[in-house]
């Protein structure tokens, strides 16, 4: 994840009835859900990414929308859950994030409750407060991001979004979360807090979904949502240090490998997963000074481990060794009688 200088930052409410057809007759908007998100696009790697926070529950499965290739939506404030599908499907077939903004709101006889943002895969950026929404709402936008709330605390919470996102330096998860730290630090959702997301995809669609999420965690209940969705994040962090690990090694880049390993173990000391798998990579490529400390911790910890890697040579993942496998075990502490 680089650095990411396209963004939209959202506060809202919403509603779960589907946008209906200029003229219809409309259900009344009965669950205000007010919130502070921000919705980015990094103009270096083209990542675009999605965070939110909320005291509802579950927001992220309401508010954020994100598309490798195509951009990302902020539906809230009284919101229309479907500008999001329907906002990418516009952005996809080649409109604009303002085209496809315009046209949605053109047909959605309640546009005075919605507070919606958008951002395509070039960088435009399209933003709206309804005037019905409620106070405090208000949005900014800047080069390449707008910012929105409503139902906050103070006005000034989107102004503080806004100068977190273009001072923080980092990736685009970095300067995601400050954004939602700044929200809260100035007050943020006047009923308190819940829930929180963030969303991240690639510049570029592989065609496979699954394969473009750079993040995708939720924090669907929670007294502190920003502050888990944050630990979340590094946890992400050291398993992508894992990940990275194994493509070095696939590349012959045995100390690479280990470099990422090391960092991972660092990041998570007391996960004693992350070890573990460490050392079945490193004890299968013959580094079994750097494995063996990561085993015995292991073990020490919960000798669970110790009936798993007795599992591991029928499925192929230690050779099958009854001598490499006599010093991994080894390593266990005896039981206690």
């Amino acid at each position: 994840m680089k650095r990411m200088q396209a963004l939209v930052i959202c506060v809202f409410c919403f509603s779960p009835h589907p946008l209906r057809a200029e003229g219809a007759t409309s259900v009344p908007v009965t669950r205000p859900v007010h919130t502070y998100s921000i919705v980015a696009r990094d103009s270096v790697t083209g990542e675009i990414g999605v965070a939110v926070q909320s005291h509802w529950f579950s927001v992220g499965t309401v508010v954020s929308w994100a598309e490798a290739g195509v951009g990302a939506v902020a539906t809230q404030s009284l919101a229309e859950v479907t500008y999001g599908p329907l906002g990418l499907e516009l952005m996809r077939s080649g409109k604009t994030a303002p085209q496809a903004l315009a046209s949605l709101l053109a047909g959605d006889p309640q546009r005075e409750v919605r507070q919606v943002a958008m951002v395509d895969a070039l960088g435009n950026v399209a933003v709206h407060t309804g005037s019905k929404c409620i106070a405090e709402a208000g949005h900014r936008r800047g080069k390449q991001y707008s910012v929105q709330a409503n139902l906050m605390e103070k006005n000034t919470v989107w102004d503080a979004m806004a100068r977190a996102y273009e001072r923080t330096q980092g990736d685009l998860a970095q300067k995601l979360l400050a954004a939602l730290d700044a929200a809260q630090a100035e007050g943020g959702d006047i009923r308190g807090k819940q829930s929180a997301a963030i969303l991240i995809v690639s510049a570029k669609s592989t065609g496979r979904p699954w394969a473009d999420r750079v993040v995708d965690l939720r924090v669907d209940d929670n007294a502190e949502p920003v502050r888990e969705i944050r630990r979340l994040v590094d946890v992400h962090r050291a398993y992508e240090h894992m990940n990275e690990g194994d493509e070095k090694l696939a590349l012959n880049d045995v100390d690479g490998a280990m470099g990422e390993y090391a960092a991972a173990a660092k990041m998570m000391p007391n996960n004693v997963e992350v070890k573990y798998w460490a050392a079945i990579t490193m004890i299968t490529v013959g580094r079994e000074k750097e494995a063996m400390p990561y085993f015995r911790e292991v073990f020490a910890k919960d000798r669970s481990w110790v009936e798993v890697t007795k599992r591991l040579p029928a499925s192929g993942l230690l050779p099958d060794d009854p001598g490499l496998m006599e010093k991994i075990l080894g390593a266990a502490p005896m039981k206690k009688r």
